[in-house]
């Protein structure tokens, strides 16, 4: 089948090429007309968090934006080292710099220390008195407020106070500011490196450059796949770093495999036409399952519905299969054009290697003490992995932005030095959905709650609609909310609007214990395990409570998505290889290669090594990073298991002979599998150098994982194990061996049929 397909690429090469010349205008219409990405938690209402969440919006705060703007807010730090925010001139200073945006038609309100009804409020003012804190409210929230609050901010001047720009929107807009900066760094210096190894790889300008222009086809068409998936679907910020990454690798590596194999074919004396089908038939069939096995690898992301990592893996696996479909079809008609010219414009000659080379006798040192190579080995990637054991998982913050980005630098200004700016926050919602909180057992219950939940411990103040005045007793607010609330003092309509809705009430806990500290997420297990009787429900959101939540959701989810993962990758693998027991530890392998990289994750992120060269604040593992780079390493090994035992297999079914099958097939691909890893290490080096701490960690764990698995792996750990399994590596029950056989799959024309009987086959 792939022998043909070859041909007939040969035969209509221009139709072919103006295929792919469609499909990249397809493309580049994708790139301008597709749909925006989202920021933030979850929206299912499989969480609690969320589904407490969307009841707020839904009830309170979609009965605010009736009768008043709910746009996005940002803040402005001001700071004197002199003047101190109480002395009139500091006061002076700051209202003059804020004039203009009360002319500004996209400010809604601008809220100062002074503007309060008070002489001065606390809360704005910093411990030190030298700082004063300043709420903007926008028109618009989201995107559209991103696009022009360093426009409104940019209004703000003082010649004798310092200003810094702070809050959701900017917070936001530096997420996708500093993202975008790190992926065109990214491409900035994986690019360059990228073709200077394939030239080194190749020798030619020419050969070496092919991957490069179906990396970059490759990497249109999955961004523009992405941003279409987002006109249908929540897809996370991170998922062009993330498909950019997984697109332009896996694309490169591909390509670095068919280019070899043609010009391995040219040089043998091969016509054009047979040469072409020759190189699909085995480096392009090879490409093809491990594009299934990267895909497949990716696929557990969608177990996770609701999140974004559903979306993640549906574009991850949408470049993948953009990048094969380049790679059997864009690359071989451009081979067929190009024929021997693919080797023009040599820089220095390269000859095609023969006899013993350096993966050759690797091969053979390590099958002569396979025992004493494999035991070793294996404990030193068990070693490796051990920092897992200790992973500790929190949804990223602000943290994860560098340290010298202004939004960053405000928000630990805020934190660190504005009363009551460092404490964690419950919403907590009493739902009733067939009623209404203001009747007096409903309002009579929540007022009971809420004394309850004043006395945990850690909770420093409730606020709500039953905590107004604390000279009130349950039976006063019980007269005052069972009467006409059109009547109630202005003060009180305003908390009710602000916390109460048709079938709601929403009491806010305070609490100074840090967000992801287990001391908060245990008073979050204590605020749900209290309730209100009757029908009533007691739901809570808030950062701890998504922590908890989203981790919990991703426990529950992965050892299905695993199971999935391994058992469809073991049919790939026997679909391939006709074997039972190769499949069986090239699972093994790679679950060692996942388990170095998730110790690495820990030990560098969490821990905290190397953060003063890498330019990070350690914390905990955002729990979807485990996930991604689960999906990502493992089709990712699974790839260079696949180009590699393709090799050996085909080896094998030329001689017979299993430990020259793998010396000569880890000869043949040793060198090009070590070149593709040095591509995908300067790729996913390129992307660790992202300011975006979880792009960061999906780098550089990434990278771990590939350096290891090229070279420990796939030269000690494959050559020993297959050298003690012997024949056995190719063993499967009779049934599956005829059923493999009728399939096609074994394409064994190519090379006639096996001089060899495998192991378990009757004669």
């Amino acid at each position: 089948m792939f022998n043909a397909w070859g041909h007939l690429v040969h035969r209509f090469r221009w139709l072919v090429l103006a295929i792919s010349a469609i499909c990249l205008g397809i493309s580049i219409v994708g790139l301008f007309t597709g749909g925006q990405f989202s920021m933030g938690n979850s929206n299912d209402n499989s969480l609690q968090a969320a589904h407490a969440s969307n009841l707020i919006n839904a009830e309170v705060n979609a009965g605010k934006s009736a009768g008043q703007p709910s746009g996005g807010t940002f803040l402005l730090i001001f700071k004197s080292e002199r003047l101190s925010a109480s002395d009139p001139a500091f006061k002076s200073a700051l209202e003059t710099a804020v004039q203009p945006l009360g002319s500004d038609s996209r400010v809604v309100k601008v809220s100062t220390p002074y503007n309060q009804g008070i002489p001065l409020l606390p809360n704005l003012v910093s411990k030190d008195g030298h700082r004063a804190l300043v709420n903007v409210e926008l028109r618009d929230r989201g995107l559209t407020a991103q696009r022009y609050v360093d426009q409104v901010a940019g209004e703000v001047h003082s010649p004798t106070l310092s200003v810094v720009t702070t809050g959701n929107v900017a917070i936001n807009k530096a997420f996708d500011t500093t993202l975008e900066t790190d992926l065109q760094r990214a491409e900035y210096i994986s690019l360059p490196v990228s073709l200077v190894l394939l030239l080194l790889i190749f020798g030619a300008v020419v050969a070496a450059g092919l991957p490069i222009g179906v990396g970059v086809l490759a990497i249109l068409g999955g961004v523009a796949a992405t941003l279409t998936l987002a006109r249908f679907t929540d897809v996370s910020q991170y998922a062009l770093n993330i498909v950019t990454l997984i697109g332009l690798g896996v694309a490169i590596d591909y390509s670095l495999f068919v280019v070899n194999r043609y010009r391995e074919e040219l040089r043998a004396g091969a016509t054009r036409p047979d040469a072409l089908g020759t190189t699909l038939a085995t480096a392009g069939r090879a490409v093809t399952f491990s594009g299934i096995t990267v895909a497949i690898g990716l696929s557990a992301m969608l177990f996770y519905r609701g999140t974004f990592l559903a979306s993640m893996g549906a574009a991850g696996a949408l470049v993948v299969f953009i990048a094969v479909f380049y790679g059997l079809t864009f690359l071989p008609a451009l081979l067929a054009v190009l024929g021997p010219n693919v080797d023009r414009l040599s820089i220095f000659p390269v000859r095609m290697r023969g006899g013993v080379g350096f993966w050759q006798g690797l091969a053979a040192w390590v099958m002569r003490r396979p025992v004493l190579v494999l035991i070793p080995t294996l404990g030193f990637l068990v070693v490796l992995g051990l920092p897992f054991t200790q992973l500790r998982m929190a949804n990223g913050d602000v943290d994860v932005l560098p340290p010298h980005v202004q939004a960053r630098q405000g928000y630990d200004t805020l934190v660190r030095d504005f009363p009551g700016q460092d404490q964690n926050f419950y919403e907590v919602v009493v739902y009733y959905a067939q009623g209404n909180p203001m009747s007096a057992d409903h309002v009579g219950s929540i007022y009971d709650l809420s004394r309850r939940l004043a006395g945990l411990h850690g909770v420093l103040r409730v606020e709500g609609m039953v905590d107004l005045d604390p000279s009130l007793s349950r039976a006063d607010y019980v007269r005052m909310y069972t009467g006409p609330t059109d009547q109630l003092p202005a003060a009180v309509q305003a908390k009710l609007q602000t916390s109460t809705g048709s079938h709601l009430a929403v009491l806010t806990v305070a609490s100074d214990l840090p967000a992801s500290s287990d001391g908060a997420r245990t008073l979050l297990s204590q605020i749900r395990s209290l309730g209100v009787g009757g029908e009533g429900q007691v739901l809570v959101t808030g950062q701890t409570a998504f922590d908890v939540d989203v981790i919990g959701y991703i426990i529950d989810h992965t050892p299905i998505a695993v199971a999935f993962v391994l058992g469809v990758t073991y049919l790939v693998l026997f679909l391939l290889t006709g074997s039972v027991v190769l499949p069986l530890k090239a699972i093994i392998a790679n679950l060692l290669s996942v388990s170095a990289s998730f110790g690495a994750l820990v030990w560098i992120f969490q821990q905290g090594h190397l953060s003063g060269l890498l330019g990070f604040t350690p914390q905990p593992i955002d729990p979807t990073t485990p996930v991604i780079l689960f999906s990502i390493v493992f089709g990712l090994s699974m790839d260079y298991e696949v180009l590699l035992v393709a090799r050996i297999h085909e080896e094998y079914l030329r001689t017979g002979d299993n430990r020259r099958a793998v010396a000569e097939g880890l000869a043949r691909s040793g060198r090009l599998i070590t070149g593709a890893a040095a591509i995908m290490v300067a790729v996913f080096v390129a992307f660790g150098t992202a300011e975006v701490v979880i792009i960061k960690a999906i780098g550089v764990g990434l990278a771990v994982a590939v350096a290891l698995d090229a070279t420990i792996v796939r030269g000690l750990v494959v050559p020993s194990v297959m050298r003690l399994l012997g024949d056995w590596n190719w063993w499967a029950p009779r049934p599956l061996r005829a059923l493999y056989r009728r399939s096609g799959l074994a394409e064994l024309g190519m090379h006639g049929p096996s001089p060899h009987r495998p192991v378990g086959e009757a004669a």
